[in-house]
């Protein structure tokens, strides 16, 4: 009877054992099956996407602009002598054909007066020779002379002719000279500089003198911008742009895109661009520095993508896209505008395609990716505790 007890307790001991052992192997092979695919699922990298969309807003380019007058000049004197006057100070309107300065120029005066006197010489020398002319022609009808003295008697009048004029033309250019003396607006505006004053030597010699004044029409500006290739073949005449000065921080100021160079700067690759400003009220002034904000209008026929959607490979731009089972495919594409955190993509992308964000370097065609899960927005403060 013991025996048998004892057989027995082995047989459920062995039986326990054996249990022990299967449950333990069970266990082993489920872990490691387990721990198989979690290997495998963190091995599948998680990635942030946007979708590529067209844009229906602008793009606002901000570049310096240099504010000029519409018409500035520099005013110098055509005859020499001392300033006798002036007329006008800086900042003084004039009106075009006004009185700036007086200079005295007895020099030229003298000159005319001779050149006057040399003129009625030569004008009395003409009538004479005419008057001889006219006889010996006569006295060559009835063949009182000779032909050869009656020509040189006709070459002497043309040859007193000639001097008279040459005279009067002299006479003329003196006179024009003179009126020089009288320094006067060649176009309305303000002076905006007087480099001169009474009894200053004025010299109108071969070498250019010094300006006696400069003046500008300020009722319209021009203001120069350097727009940069990228946005070269956008910026045409009738684009308008707002104006910021830092002295007006509150003023609004549009101006009007008149013209362009129609060509790139070879050094500075950039388009010389022009824009009118009205400037009726004096506002602002030439010279001044302005913040030139364009908007530029949107394409229809592009995408936007923000700009750490790229990889640099050997063959050239290239985005990561996403199909339905999340595997990736990488797309060429071209590149258009660089808008800073954004770019503009010319080709090689299709609307409501998905992009990966920030993508690896080492990612590749066909390898799959978990989209991470949109953080929750935070719930917004009531003011309630």
């Amino acid at each position: 009877m013991p025996d048998k007890k004892i057989r027995r307790y082995a047989l459920i001991a062995l039986i326990v054992a054996v249990g022990l052992g299967v449950w333990g192997e069970v266990s082993r092979v489920l872990a490691r099956s387990a721990l198989g695919r979690e290997t495998a699922e963190s091995a599948i990298p998680t990635v942030a996407t946007v979708t590529a969309e067209r844009s229906t807003l602008g793009e606002e380019l901000v570049l310096p602009g240099a504010v000029q007058a519409y018409i500035e000049a520099p005013i110098y004197a055509r005859t020499s002598g001392y300033l006798k006057a002036w007329q006008t100070d800086i900042g003084t309107p004039v009106t075009k054909g006004q009185l700036l300065a007086e200079i005295e120029t007895p020099e030229v005066d003298q000159q005319l007066s001779q050149a006057r006197a040399d003129l009625a010489t030569a004008r009395a020398n003409e009538t004479l020779s005419n008057s001889t002319n006219l006889r010996w022609q006569g006295l060559l009808s009835t063949e009182s002379v000779s032909k050869q003295d009656a020509e040189e008697k006709s070459g002497d009048a043309a040859a007193k002719k000639a001097a008279a004029e040459s005279a009067a033309a002299n006479v003329a250019r003196l006179r024009d000279l003179e009126s020089f003396k009288r320094v006067v607006a060649p176009f309305s505006g303000v002076i905006t500089a007087r480099n001169t004053d009474i009894g200053a030597l004025i010299n109108a010699g071969q070498s250019t003198g010094t300006e006696l004044f400069r003046i500008a029409d300020t009722r319209r500006l021009r203001i120069y911008v350097g727009v940069p290739e990228s946005f070269a073949a956008v910026t045409r005449p009738g684009l308008e742009a707002e104006l910021r000065f830092a002295e007006r921080p509150n003023g609004r100021f549009v101006a009007k895109t008149v013209r362009t160079s129609n060509a790139l700067d070879p050094i500075l690759r950039t388009l010389q661009v022009e824009l009118e400003l009205d400037n009726a009220k004096g506002e602002i002034f030439p010279g001044a520095y302005a913040e030139v904000h364009f908007k530029i209008p949107a394409s229809a026929e592009t995408l936007r993508l923000p700009a750490n959607t790229v990889l640099f490979r050997a063959a050239g731009l290239q985005v990561a896209t996403l199909d339905a089972d999340h595997r990736v495919k990488l797309k060429s594409i071209v590149q258009g505008r660089d808008f800073g955190n954004t770019i503009e993509v010319l080709s090689g992308l299709e609307p409501n395609e998905v992009v990966v964000l920030n993508p690896p370097d080492s990612i590749t065609n066909g390898e799959q990716v978990r989209i991470a899960t949109p953080a929750a927005a935070p719930a917004k403060d009531n003011g309630k505790s």
